[in-house]
């Protein structure tokens, strides 16, 4: 089956060789494993970094997003049968979705949703998982709830962030905030439900006291939290909470200590990665977001199309998510 891989880690995403095209063989599913034909992915911020950062001795494929079809099912799989139309985001610790054949463990698993295109809905699997695993899990904001109280989301163009805003504003009573840069990005974030948006390239408490806010609740800090931190932490009200899902090079928690905020991550790799009993809420929520998706209550965060699955395209892919310029998400459909 055709792949896309990388081979040696850390080359500039213009080296030709930073991601090329193999040929596979066909994986077999294990008791619980869907096999899946790939239709269509999605490029993350984690397929970069692991492109970068981690050393291989055999080519490693790629991708934690994908739509598709069953095509066969493990020995002890309920939830699925061949046939069915799936959406998942995979796990860290397996091969990834770039390839035309992928298995994926059924209790990480959505049915996609009826009313997007295999492309639209490849753009919502770990952005939604890791959206809604933030706010109702990590701050634990309940559904319905919120009132009186703010989430200010940084870095809210983004994959998760395009989704993050849309969740608080349709299934909770915050006051959204949203942080972008660009007018085009400023724009988008306002048409996915933020009440206001500021401009994360000045300083947060002048931007919060022009908008005439005052200090928020909670921060779901997205990109770039070494560098809006101590901003953060002035921004927020006495026993606040931040959640975030970054690398930060280094993070003082003793600046929290004097509001008493709480700090939080999110990692939605953590249930596959460990097999935690919970592990299943992981394909509960994607029911419920495609679920959503179809009532209307929530959209796709796609934005750019760059064509087939394939080693090039995926280059281009990942330059444009390294850039942090997109909007959205970059999908790729078809072999």
């Amino acid at each position: 089956m055709k792949a896309i891989a990388y081979t040696q880690h850390g080359l500039s995403i213009d080296d030709p060789a930073a991601l090329v095209d193999i040929d596979l063989a066909m994986p077999l599913p294990g008791p619980r494993d869907l096999l899946v034909q790939v239709q269509a992915v999605s490029v993350n911020p984690v397929d970069t970094k692991v492109r970068m950062n981690s050393p291989v001795t055999a080519p490693r494929v790629l991708g934690w997003d994908a739509v598709g079809t069953v095509h066969a099912v493990g020995a002890e799989v309920t939830l699925f049968k061949p046939g069915d139309e799936v959406f998942y985001a995979g796990a860290i610790d397996r091969p990834g979705s770039n390839s035309e054949y992928h298995l994926v463990d059924e209790r990480i698993v959505g049915h996609k949703p009826r009313s997007l295109g295999a492309a639209e809905a490849a753009a919502l699997p770990l952005t939604a998982i890791t959206a809604w695993e933030l706010l109702f899990d990590r701050l634990g904001v309940p559904e319905g709830g919120g009132a009186g109280q703010s989430l200010l989301v940084v870095g809210a163009a983004g994959g998760v962030g395009s989704v993050l805003v849309q969740l608080a504003r349709q299934l909770t009573q915050l006051t959204v905030i949203g942080t972008a840069s660009r007018s085009d990005t400023a724009h988008w974030v306002k048409s996915l439900g933020a009440h206001h948006v500021l401009n994360h390239s000045r300083p947060l408490a002048a931007e919060l006291e022009s908008a005439g806010l005052p200090k928020v609740s909670m921060v779901a800090s997205l990109t770039h939290t070494d560098q809006h931190y101590l901003q953060i932490v002035a921004a927020l009200q006495p026993q606040g909470r931040i959640a975030l899902i970054d690398d930060p090079a280094t993070l003082d928690a003793l600046p929290l200590k004097s509001k008493s905020i709480s700090l939080h991550w999110e990692l939605m790799f953590t249930r596959s990665l460990y097999h935690t009993p919970d592990m299943q809420r992981q394909h509960e929520l994607l029911e419920r977001v495609s679920a959503l998706v179809d009532a209307g209550t929530l959209r796709s965060t796609a934005n750019e199309h760059f064509g087939a699955i394939n080693a090039a395209n995926l280059r281009r892919a990942h330059a444009l998510v390294q850039s942090h310029r997109s909007r959205g998400k970059v999908v790729l459909a078809g072999f």
